[in-house]
């Protein structure tokens, strides 16, 4: 037990107790390595102070506006529908087929888009109301709630622990490593952070080492500052059992520590390699807004302590707990692939499932011949692995981080009365200011903008879970839990893995039992957007893929609420169709837009006033989260370029749906090199800015002047992001490295590393032509042509067609002999039966 240094109970000598901290933080920090600061493009973002964590309270004047903005888009669509449509049905009838076709695709198309429009102003207003009736949460209040002691807190001291699962595969230590830190210090009583390795177990990677490490290195940091706070709770605690009532001493000394804890934090700031505006967030919000946090309550009890206007003895407490919660956290590892009874498809849900499958369980590592299985111990057996059960389970992309207050307010929101059937809640996130690029920004502000819009969704019961990161009830996640048995092992899937959206097939599963979701309205967590164009690709082609494949799932939803006598509204339904398939409606409609020459005739003032107000209300939203009102043509410009990828994207959900075959997971890269993009993609916004002008040249021919007018909109605006966001000569180099790969195929170096299992590694590899006992006494023979049911051991033979070629071959080609088991009988008959055995 430490007693705190006697200069931290006086005033004056908190600046000396804190100083002494930094040399010892120093000593249980790893320092990152220096890199140099990256170079910033033209036009990148200058900002870097994020926008406030709680919402601006909106003005009731912004609340009518917003009203009027809907109003008048379905006015226009309605005037547009009536003078345009039905007008030109009165005057020329349906005797031309053609132009019949063309009204009728147009309406549809007008209709799809204005609708898309409509659902955005629906949402932003379901958000401004939510933001001007939020009450956050004193700090008061939350602590009492913590320690049990609220009206309505049923909390006591055995509560499970927060289980932090950070699923990673071919991560950068550095952006694995601020990810950890945030979660580690998250002001939770108890904190368990799992990073979920999905890398290869046996590979060579010097990056995959040092992320192996990490767990460690940040356990060991936390060591010291942890055990300070924690043994300073219990010195108080001894005070308090004995009856004896709060002194200036004790509150000049709770704030020494407080001061203490702040330049530790302070310190490990300073030490921290900046080389993009994420590390300035990690430095400045999550370790830099704890510090100051901590500082300004280090000063308010001072002030206490000499106005003595001592605190109670039970917020005394509440204080102490406080900072043994922000700097004691466990961290671990967990590797799924180097077990061979669990799922090893090559996607985040299933990386998760594997872990929410061993919760609450001990489990003993049995090694065999075709690797390491884990079962649950017997009674008497020690276990090798340890699995803490937990009510709630926060999940957390690898780079996403989240200020130190999420859980806390988050699972306070959770147990209000109420909330009981609410079992995943999250704030969506919000981008890192100062992009270093200009496409990184626009698409950070469209990030900012769907942070709006999932507020908004919420307001009207359509809540989505945004997979990056989110608070959920594991009783929830255990009630839309299925299990199947894939090549003989018995798969639990919690979190559905059918399309690359897992989230959002998932949020459906949980309607369908009986559970909402719900997005706090605050800005608590934030996560990395795509730097170039090529990881934006992999992004956006995700993010279109699969939403069309859920659709009869929410059909299915709907009915199920319907029979236990849910009120369903219509609000919800619009909002939630929206969600999963505007992208796929939008891409086709911009697609007949761009590409087919509609009669002049169809073209109509109000066509743009039923956009006007979508237009103008994003510019405000825009300029609210700190860009430009003219951004709004750039994002136009924008999703003209990503046209393809979006299209691509839903092209793959009916390629799905026709096959049943799964699409593989594309993690979006955080590299700091480019990412090369496919070269269809390089060359398609060519192609489109290329038929606008063609398209223009026609139209001013014909004196169609309105189509002439749009497509001269998107030359200018499709040419304007290409240069602007993926550059002449990336495309032209994404084109040569497409090329050059036609001839090349890269050299695929086998492992020299030996397997991680110890009698894997000492096995001796089977000789050509002879039996694998090893996979004969493990697998079998009998369907031994099944796919592999976990990683195979260097140098055992793959099973390939209905049996092992490597099993049967030694059995097929040799000669068996036996002897058979007879009893004793005549002489004639004994060399009778030889003669037809030799036969």
């Amino acid at each position: 037990m430490t007693v705190p240094p006697s200069s931290s109970v006086s005033a004056d000598g908190l600046t000396a107790a804190s100083s002494s901290t930094s040399s010892s933080a120093a000593e249980s920090r790893t320092r990152p390595s220096a890199s140099p600061r990256r170079r910033r493009q033209l036009g990148a973002e200058r900002r870097t102070e994020p926008l406030s964590v709680v919402h601006p309270r909106p003005s009731l004047r912004r609340i009518v506006l917003s009203r009027l903005a809907i109003l008048a888009t379905m006015l226009a669509w309605v005037g547009y529908v009536v003078s345009t449509v039905l007008w030109q049905f009165l005057e020329y009838g349906s005797q031309n087929f053609r132009f019949t076709m063309e009204t009728v695709g147009y309406l549809l198309v007008v209709t799809m888009l204005t609708f898309s429009a409509l659902m955005y102003l629906v949402a932003r207003h379901g958000a401004l109301l939510r933001f001007r009736s939020h009450r956050r949460a004193s700090r008061v209040e939350l602590d009492a709630h913590f320690s049990g002691q609220s009206a309505v807190s049923q909390r006591s001291e055995v509560d499970s622990p927060m289980v932090v699962l950070v699923p990673s595969y071919a991560e950068e230590p550095g952006v694995v490593r601020q990810t950890l830190w945030s979660a580690a210090l998250q002001e939770y009583p108890e904190i368990h952070v799992v990073l979920l390795i999905d890398d290869a177990p046996d590979s060579q990677s010097p990056a995959l080492e040092r992320t192996r490490g990490l767990a460690a290195e940040i356990e060991a940091a936390l060591k010291k500052p942890g055990t300070r706070m924690s043994d300073a709770q219990v010195i108080y605690e001894m005070g308090l059992s004995q009856g004896q009532p709060v002194n200036s001493l004790q509150v000049l000394t709770l704030a020494g520590h407080y001061s203490w804890g702040a330049d530790w934090l302070r310190q490990m700031a300073a030490e921290e390699s900046r080389v993009d505006h994420v590390d300035d967030f990690f430095c400045n919000q999550v370790l830099g807004g704890l510090s100051a946090e901590l500082a300004a309550t280090a000063e308010a009890l001072v002030m206490a302590a000499t106005a003595q206007e001592l605190p109670s003895a039970e917020r005394m407490l509440q204080l102490h707990r406080r900072l043994a919660w922000i700097f004691n956290a466990e961290l671990s590892n967990f590797e799924r692939k180097s077990y061979t009874n669990l799922s090893h498809e090559a996607n985040k849900a299933m990386n998760l499932n594997a872990y929410l499958g061993l919760l609450g369980g001990e489990y003993k590592a049995e090694l065999s011949f075709s690797g390491t299985a884990l079962r649950p111990v017997q009674p008497g057996e020690t276990a090798d692995l340890s699995v803490a059960d937990a009510e709630f389970v926060l999940t957390l992309d690898a780079d996403s981080l989240l200020l130190p207050e999420y859980c806390l307010r988050l699972v306070h929101l959770l147990e209000q009365p109420g909330n009981e059937r609410i079992a995943v809640t999250q704030t969506p996130y919000s981008s890192f200011r100062g992009a270093g690029t200009r496409i990184e920004r626009l698409a950070g502000a469209t990030t900012d903008i769907q942070h709006l819009l999932h507020q908004g969704m919420s307001h009207a019961g359509a809540t989505f879970w945004v997979g990056a990161n989110a608070v959920i009830r594991t009783a929830a996640l255990q009630d839309i839990a299925e299990t199947s048995w894939e090549n003989g092992v018995l798969v639990k899937r919690f979190v559905q893995d059918r399309t690359v959206i897992e989230d959002t097939e998932s949020s459906i599963d949980l309607g369908t039992h009986g559970w909402t979701l719900m997005n706090y309205p605050e800005r608590l967590s934030y996560s990395a957007t795509p730097p170039d164009f090529g990881s934006l690709v992999v992004q956006r082609r995700r993010w279109a893929n699969g939403g069309l494949l859920i659709l009869p799932k929410l059909v299915r939803e709907l009915r199920a609420r319907r029979r236990r006598g849910e009120q369903i509204r219509l609000t919800e339904v619009m909002l939630r169709l929206n969600y999963m398939a505007s992208i796929a409606w939008a891409s086709l409609g911009l697609i007949f837009l761009l590409a087919y020459p509609y009669d002049s005739r169809l073209l109509s003032p109000l066509i743009l006033l039923a956009a006007l107000p979508y237009f103008l209300t994003m510019g405000a939203d825009l300029r609210e989260c700190g860009y430009r009102f003219s951004d709004i043509f750039r994002i136009y410009g924008f999703n003209l370029i990503l046209l393809p990828v979006n299209l691509a994207g839903v092209i793959k959900s009916l390629q799905q749906a026709l096959t049943g075959e799964k699409i593989p997971f594309a993690r979006t890269p955080k590299v700091k090199d480019r990412t090369a993009a496919p070269w269809i993609y390089a060359v398609a916004p060519v192609l489109i800015v290329g038929f606008s002008l063609l398209t223009l040249w026609r139209d001013i021919g014909q004196q169609n002047w309105g189509n002439a007018a749009f497509a001269a909109f998107n030359a200018f605006w499709g040419t304007w992001a290409f240069i602007a966001y993926i550059g002449p000569w990336n495309a032209f180099m994404d084109v040569v490295l497409a090329i050059r790969s036609w001839f090349y195929v890269e050299d695929v170096k086998t492992s020299r590393r030996p397997a991680r299992s110890s009698k894997k590694a000492h096995a001796t590899p089977p000789v050509p032509g002879q039996l694998d006992w090893r996979l004969v006494l493990d697998e079998g023979i009998l369907g031994a042509g099944s796919a592999p049911r976990g990683p195979q051991a260097e140098g055992h033979p793959k099973r390939n067609g209905s049996a092992s070629l490597a099993v049967l071959r030694p059995l097929t080609s040799q000669k068996l002999t036996y002897q058979p088991l007879s009893l004793a009988r005549p002489s004639a008959d004994r060399s009778r039966s030889a003669q037809e055995e030799n036969a």
